[in-house]
């Protein structure tokens, strides 16, 4: 207990899914989190289970000003930020021939664009109290190829170019900040439900029957590679690329 104690945290699409259970794992270790998703009902309702260590507030991550605003609300509350999980992330099915534009720009406004401005504004506040950490939630559609998905494999794949350079810059300027991105497999969550299934929502118990079925990790596997990541125990991983697949990206085709 107590691995992140007295550190501030912003995590995003923190109503649902990785981020929900990123937000519980890192509030249990001592950390005050800003539960932060366009989802209010659902955003405020997590802040209320997790308790005393936990607020929420609304973002939507393309929109720089709401990011200027939670940034500014964080520190103005808590006079600090040291973490920042970038999350909130958006999957359309797609191949590269049936991707129309309007999908692409919209994936990319979540996936790359809301990551670009979590860092962008993070970044100097966290420099002002001796630095931090950012963690980036990438995919293996980033590392190998998905058809069915081309606009989701492209912005996973910027994501994770991203974290290199802001790793490099802020190593240049000597800001204490650390970025690294998170590659995952299936994880069980709504999102991945909603893909699966077509459906606009997904209840709990689609998830659990999802993850039984399946070979899915967990939200919770992933939350504690992020717990790992933003506290002192990682103090020198930095633009590092973290799998989280069970050897998928690894495995040889059948025969071979």
């Amino acid at each position: 207990m107590g691995r992140v104690s007295g550190k501030v945290a912003i995590i995003t699409g923190a109503a649902s899914g990785m981020g929900k259970a990123d937000a519980k794992l890192l509030a249990q270790e001592g950390a005050q989190v800003v539960v932060a998703d366009l989802n209010e009902e659902d955003g405020r309702a997590v802040a209320a289970d997790i308790g005393e260590n936990a607020i929420f507030m609304r973002l939507d991550v393309t929109d720089e000003s709401n990011w200027k605003e939670v940034v500014q609300a964080t520190q103005d509350r808590f006079g600090r930020l040291d973490v920042l999980v970038n999350n909130a992330g958006l999957m359309l099915v797609g191949n590269v021939v049936d991707t129309d534009l309007d999908s692409w720009r919209k994936t990319h406004a979540v996936n790359t664009e809301g990551v670009f401005l979590g860092c962008k504004h993070a970044i100097p506040v966290m420099a002002q109290t001796g630095g931090g950490a950012i963690v980036n939630m990438s995919s293996v559609a980033a590392l190998h190829g998905m058809s069915f998905c081309a606009a989701y494999s492209a912005s996973k794949g910027a994501v994770k170019a991203l974290t290199k350079s802001v790793a490099m810059y802020c190593k240049e300027q000597k800001n204490g900040v650390r970025c690294n991105s998170i590659h995952p497999d299936g994880v069980a969550t709504p999102m991945v439900v909603k893909v699966a299934t077509g459906k606009d929502t997904a209840t709990q118990e689609e998830v659990d029957a999802l993850a039984s079925a399946t070979n899915m990790c967990d939200p919770e596997d992933i939350a504690h590679l992020v717990l790992y990541l933003v506290s002192d125990e990682s103090r020198f991983v930095n633009g590092a690329e973290m799998v989280i697949d069970n050897a998928a990206t690894i495995t040889p085709p059948m025969g071979v």
